[in-house]
């Protein structure tokens, strides 16, 4: 058995793993895309051009199976790549994973790729083939060969079955942490790996935190902050609060860039929580919420079609005739045309809003148009409530916003004179402690544990934490 990295090693995008369960078999954990200076910086993508995006440089012969933690782009974005580089086995993905994946593969190549629709449905046609979604808590299997394909002799059976599991991650919908369990020689031991994926922080209101696996020799790990303490919930859900009644008291606009997945939900379920809670005459009942990204619409409704997945808390709303990711407020635009009229009316108006529009990391997507138009403007404000990558815009406007700098967007100088915030309880991702426990409360201890998906101090910070918590294990930080 070994592992090979092929991206969230030295940073957080990227995430590709691959595991070589003998010589002739692998199977590939994730297929993610590189963001911010990390895309730069990477040998398969370095000059952005098309080739160079397609290129796969490992070698794809050997993988009987890609299995995916979650949809979000740095996780699945190399998958039309790896399509084109030949790859024809079993997609493995939970249920609501799989019917999240192919609309974010459809507009990663839409933005990225091509706008030719007959080469994205060609692609989505084969991902759609090979695409099997799998429910939680369910072992399927994997046959492999213990000898080349080509020394077997006819009739003769050389192949050892494999087991993979999806347990909840708490992370976004459809989220998992994968559970492998392989053969060795002795039948009756079987070394099990476990790759976290991401995993969600403590008291999202929306999905349930991850409970830890019983077992892991192998442990793969991110680490995106293991060296901080998120906010508590009713911090941040106060701070949040606070911010943009703030804002809005001198009507202006409050940009929020968000990730459509997991993140646009969560701040949806805490606004209308505060306008279900505001009096009649509260600012709150008067602000339009505009949710500009038909991405983030389609998967609201996804959310709503997989609420059993919900926590107790949401499920409890729900029951009370509530509907906290579908309310009165809550305005979506669609064409792109829709979207340009919005920016010029929010511009030309005097009343408050509060814009959620993608990208997470204001490195595309409709909420670049929304800064051009709003950063110069001392009435709007700009939330952070999510990661933001080195290299992105979003990192520089969260640096250099609050001295009065500026930031480039698509190649204009745009100067900041918007107020800058930035919430981090509302991350996606746990928090130090929140990975400290999850290591704690696996019963059968891992024997080696491989730290990725994090910043070099992050996975510094958590590596001297795991060493004081789990002193028996190998504790590694491997490199590409």
């Amino acid at each position: 058995m070994r592992i090979l990295h092929h991206g969230a090693v030295n940073g957080v995008t990227g995430s590709c793993h691959q595991l070589y369960m003998n010589d002739y078999n692998s199977v590939l954990i994730d297929c993610g895309l590189f963001q911010g200076s990390e895309a730069a910086n990477n040998k398969n993508i370095g000059n952005n051009s098309n080739k160079d995006q397609l290129s796969i440089d490992f070698n794809v012969r050997t993988i009987k199976a890609l299995i995916i933690t979650h949809c979000h782009i740095d996780h699945v974005g190399r998958i039309p790549y790896l399509l084109a580089a030949g790859y024809t086995g079993p997609i493995y993905a939970t249920e609501a994973t799989a019917a999240l994946l192919p609309l974010v593969i459809e507009d990663a190549l839409k933005v990225g790729v091509t706008r030719d629709h007959k080469l994205i449905q060609a692609c989505l046609s084969l991902l759609n083939n090979q695409l099997i979604p799998v429910p939680y808590h369910k072992w399927c299997f994997i046959d492999v060969l213990q000898i080349p394909q080509e020394d077997i002799s006819e009739g003769e059976i050389c192949y050892q079955r494999q087991k993979i599991r999806f347990c909840p991650a708490g992370h976004i919908l459809g989220s998992a942490y994968v559970e492998i369990e392989l053969a060795t020689d002795k039948p009756i031991h079987r070394h099990r790996l476990v790759f976290s994926g991401d995993l969600g922080a403590s008291y999202s209101p929306l999905l349930s935190a991850p409970r830890a696996p019983y077992r892991a020799d192998t442990l793969i790990i991110e680490s995106t902050y293991g060296d901080k303490r998120h906010e508590h919930r009713n911090q941040r859900s106060q701070k949040l609060q606070g911010v943009i009644e703030h804002a809005v008291s001198d009507n202006g606009v409050v940009l929020i860039p968000a990730f459509s997945i997991g993140r646009t939900q969560e701040l949806l379920y805490e606004i209308e929580q505060f306008i279900h809670a505001a009096p009649e005459d509260s600012l709150w009942k008067n602000i339009e919420i505009i949710v500009d990204s038909p991405m983030a619409a389609n998967f609201t409704t996804k959310y709503r079609d997989f609420k059993e997945l919900w926590d107790r808390e949401a499920q409890g709303i729900l029951k009370q005739g509530r509907h906290p990711l579908n309310f009165e407020q809550l305005h979506t635009i669609d064409s792109h045309q829709d979207h340009l009229s919005v920016v010029k009316y929010l511009s030309k108006r005097n009343k408050p809003a509060i814009v959620i529009a993608a990208s997470g990391m204001c490195s595309g997507g409709r909420i670049v148009n929304y800064l051009t138009a709003f950063l110069p403007d001392s009435k709007a404000d700009v939330i952070f409530v999510g990661y933001q990558a080195k290299g992105t815009p979003g990192r520089d406007i969260q640096k250099y916003g609050p001295r009065g700098g500026y930031v480039e967007l698509n190649g204009q100088r745009i100067s900041i004179n918007a107020s800058i915030h930035t919430i981090s309880g509302y991350s996606a991702h746990a928090d130090q402690q929140d990975l400290l426990n999850f290591v704690k409360h696996i019963k059968h201890k891992p024997q080696e544990i491989r730290i990725v998906h994090g910043d070099e101090g992050a996975k510094a910070a958590f590596a001297e934490k795991l060493g004081e918590l789990v002193p028996d294990a190998r504790i590694l930080r491997p490199s590409e």
